[in-house]
């Protein structure tokens, strides 16, 4: 069923995912862990808003680390993922 189309039309729309900016959910919490410490340490840190101060984008490198290591994203450099300049295996 098509909405929106002129007429009525038989074509059938598909969605396909963007390439970047979305990555399947964390179903069965592996990473929410980190995710949970590194909104924690945004929260505290909210009087700075215009910079993220070091050890939230550390945090941030761990949380994107475990998805990467779960499967729930695609392993990139850690410059693409605006973390430049950060070790290429957090511990």
């Amino acid at each position: 069923m098509s909405f929106g189309g002129p007429g009525g039309s038989g074509k059938i729309y598909t969605p396909s995912p963007p390439e970047r900016g979305s990555f399947p959910l964390d179903h069965y919490g592996e990473c929410t862990s980190t995710m949970t410490a590194y909104m924690k340490c945004l929260k505290q840190h909210s009087v700075h808003k215009e910079r993220v101060p070091n050890e939230c984008r550390l945090l941030a490198q761990d949380y994107l680390n475990c998805r990467m290591d779960k499967g729930l994203m695609v392993r990139d450099e850690w410059q693409n993922l605006g973390l430049p300049g950060y070790k290429s295996n957090p511990s």
